[in-house]
C-alpha cells in the first residue's frame, strides 16, 4: 500500500520500502516464469532500488514494458564491451574537491546526495566513487569555500545521486549557504525523485525553493510518458505556480523510447504537464549499460523524424557528451546545414 500523499514523510516510507530485488520485481509483476527470468544478473555490484510509485506504472504480465526495462538487472550488465568504461565522462579528472565536480564554465555541480530513490541501469555514475565525494556537512565546507574563491562560476548544480534524497532540513541548511556567496545567481535542481517518488516535493521543499534569492530551475528524467502516471503533474504544479522552470532531459535507450510515437508522446506529455522538453541524450557509454545504445546513425535517421513532426518549442536538442568538452555536443538535423 502506498503512503498517503498528504504525510510529509510518505516520501521516507516509499523510499524504505522499494523493491531491491529483480527476482521480487518479476514476482510482483507476475513474470517469475518468463524466460525473463533466467535473463537477471546475480547479486548486481550496482543494486536494484523501485519504489512502489514507479513499480505501480508498469504493466502486469509484459517482459518488454518500457519501465521494467530501465530498472531490471540482466546478466547483460556483467559482460565487458569496448568502449564502454566505468567512468565514460572523464569526470575522475574534473573533481577538484570531495562533493565538487567543475566542468564547464560559469558552474559548477554539487554531489548533494550519494544515493538515488531509483538505480536506472544506464545512470552514468553507477561506478562514481560517492564514497569519497560525498563528505556531509562539515567536508562540503571546502567545496564551498571553492565556489567563493571562483566569482565566474553564477550557477551552481545540484546533483548526486539525486539531492533530493537530502530531507528539507539538510537541503535548506545547503541552500542558506550558498546564497551566501554573491556571485552565485542560480541554483539547478538535478533530480529524478518527483517521477518515481512524487510526494518528496513537500510544501516545505517547494516553499525553500520559491524563497531563495538564486533563481530555482528543476530538471526532470523522464524517457516515457507512462512516467508521469506517478502523479508527477499534480506533483509538480506548486513548483509551476511559484514560477520555477522545469525542464526535462531524457535519454534514447533502446526498447523503452527508440521509436517515434514514443519520442513524440513523451515531449507531448511532459508539455502538457508543464515540463518543458529539453534534452534527449544518446546513451553515456558506460560500462553494464551497452544494451542500452541506440546506434548514432538510428537516433539521428529518429531525431530528424522527430523534428519533422513537432513544433519546435517541443523539440528537445539532441546531444552527446564527450569527456573534455566545453559544453554538450549537439547533433543536429542534417537539413540545418542545407
Amino acid at each position: 500500500m502506498l503512503a498517503r500523499a498528504h504525510d510529509p514523510d510518505a516520501w521516507r516510507t516509499l523510499l524504505a520500502t522499494a523493491v531491491t530485488d529483480s527476482a521480487e520485481l518479476l514476482r510482483r509483476l507476475e513474470l517469475s516464469q518468463h524466460p525473463l527470468a533466467a535473463t537477471l544478473q546475480p547479486g548486481p555490484s550496482f543494486p536494484v532500488r523501485v519504489p512502489e510509485p514507479y513499480l505501480a506504472c508498469m504493466r502486469r504480465g509484459d517482459p518488454e514494458d518500457p519501465l521494467l526495462r530501465q530498472v531490471l538487472a540482466l546478466a547483460d550488465e556483467a559482460h565487458p564491451v569496448p568502449g564502454f568504461s566505468t567512468d565514460p565522462l572523464g569526470e575522475a579528472g574534473q573533481n577538484p574537491l570531495p562533493g565538487l565536480l567543475h566542468k564547464y564554465r560559469g558552474r559548477a555541480l554539487l554531489i548533494a546526495a550519494g544515493g538515488c530513490a531509483v538505480h536506472c541501469r544506464y545512470c552514468f555514475r553507477r561506478h562514481f566513487p560517492y564514497g569519497e565525494n560525498n563528505p556531509g556537512r562539515r567536508g562540503l565546507e571546502a567545496a564551498l569555500g571553492y565556489l567563493a574563491a571562483h566569482p565566474d562560476i553564477r550557477e551552481v548544480i545540484l546533483s548526486g545521486g539525486d539531492p533530493l534524497m537530502l530531507d528539507d532540513e539538510a537541503l535548506g541548511w545547503l541552500v542558506q549557504r550558498l546564497e551566501q556567496i554573491p556571485h552565485l545567481t542560480r541554483l539547478r535542481i538535478h533530480t529524478r525523485f518527483p517521477v518515481v517518488i512524487p510526494q518528496r516535493l513537500t510544501p516545505q521543499l517547494v516553499a525553500l525553493l520559491a524563497g531563495t534569492r538564486l533563481r530555482s530551475v528543476v530538471v526532470l528524467h523522464v524517457n516515457h510518458a507512462r512516467e508521469l502516471g506517478t502523479g508527477v503533474t499534480a506533483a509538480v504544479l506548486p513548483l509551476r505556480q511559484a514560477g520555477i522552470p522545469l525542464f526535462n532531459q531524457a535519454v534514447l535507450l533502446k526498447g523503452v523510447n527508440d521509436d517515434l510515437a514514443t519520442l513524440i508522446d513523451l515531449c507531448e506529455q511532459s508539455f502538457d504537464a508543464g515540463i518543458q522538453p529539453y534534452y534527449l541524450h544518446l546513451l553515456d557509454r558506460v560500462a553494464g549499460a551497452a544494451h542500452f545504445e541506440v546506434p548514432v546513425a538510428e537516433a539521428r535517421r529518429l531525431y530528424e523524424d522527430l523534428a519533422s513532426g513537432l513544433p519546435g518549442y517541443l523539440l528537445p536538442r539532441l546531444v552527446r557528451e564527450r569527456a573534455g568538452a566545453p559544453g554538450k555536443v549537439v547533433l543536429a538535423p542534417r537539413w540545418e546545414a542545407l
